[in-house]
C-alpha cells in the first residue's frame, strides 16, 4: 500500500469519497443520533474505549465546495470562528507538515492531507487527518495529549450554492477523562462545530 504525504494511502481518500456517494452504515449498530441544519449524525460505540465514533452525512447550504475547503483548511482564519480552539499552527517536521491543536476539550497533533478527485465528472475535496507523535512537539504540563484522533471529511458541489458533505470522526483522549464526558462533548461539540464553519463561509470574505 501506497502511502503519501501525512501517510495517507490512495484508497484512504477513495473510500472518503465513495461514502461520500453512498453512506456506509450497514453492517454495524450505527444509531442516528440527531439530525439539524440539514445535516444528520450517526454514532457506533467503539467497544475498546467505550468511546462513540461519528458519521456526518448532509448538505451544508451556502457554502459553496471550494469555499467550505478553504475555510477548513485556513488555519489562521480558523482561531477567528473556532471556539474550541486554544492553540493552534503548522510546522515542518522530518519533511512533513504537522498541525498542532491544542483546545477546550483535549485535542491532538495531526498529520494531514488534502487531495482533490474526480467522480463522474465532478470535483471533490477530500481532506484526511489523524493523530501522530513528534519529539518537536512534547507533551505539555497539565495539558492532555490525544493519542487517537481520526477524521475523514469528503466534500462536491450539490448543484446550487451549497456543498454535500461526508465527515468521519473518532476522538480519544484517554488519560482519565470519563467516556461519558468524551461522548456528550462530542455529541454537542460536533453540531455546533458545523453550525459555526457555516458561518465562517458566509463571513469569510469579510476577513482581514
Amino acid at each position: 500500500m501506497d502511502l503519501g504525504a501525512g501517510g495517507f494511502s490512495e484508497e484512504q481518500f477513495r473510500e472518503a469519497c465513495a461514502e461520500l456517494q453512498q453512506p456506509a452504515l450497514s453492517g454495524a449498530d450505527w444509531e442516528l443520533l440527531v439530525e439539524t441544519f440539514g445535516i444528520s449524525i450517526y454514532r457506533l460505540l467503539d467497544q475498546q474505549t467505550g468511546v462513540y465514533e461519528y458519521k456526518v452525512f448532509g448538505i451544508l447550504e451556502d457554502c459553496s465546495l471550494d469555499l467550505l475547503a478553504d475555510v477548513y483548511m485556513d488555519l489562521d482564519y480558523r482561531k477567528q470562528w473556532d471556539q474550541y480552539v486554544k492553540e493552534l499552527y503548522e510546522k515542518e517536521c522530518n519533511g512533513e507538515v504537522v498541525v498542532y491543536w491544542q483546545v477546550k476539550y483535549p485535542f491532538p497533533m495531526s498529520n494531514r492531507d488534502r487531495r482533490e478527485l474526480d467522480h463522474e465528472g465532478q470535483k471533490i475535496h477530500v481532506i484526511l487527518a489523524q493523530s501522530t507523535s513528534m519529539p518537536q512537539f512534547p507533551e505539555k504540563s497539565g495539558v492532555i495529549r490525544v493519542k487517537q484522533y481520526k477524521q475523514r471529511l469528503a466534500i462536491q458541489s450539490d448543484g446550487k450554492r451549497g456543498s454535500k458533505v461526508f465527515m468521519y470522526y473518532f476522538d480519544n483522549p484517554g488519560g482519565q477523562i470519563p467516556s461519558w464526558l468524551v461522548n456528550w462533548a462530542a455529541k454537542n461539540g460536533v453540531p455546533n462545530f458545523l453550525k459555526d464553519m457555516t458561518k465562517a463561509c458566509q463571513n469569510y470574505h469579510k476577513k482581514t
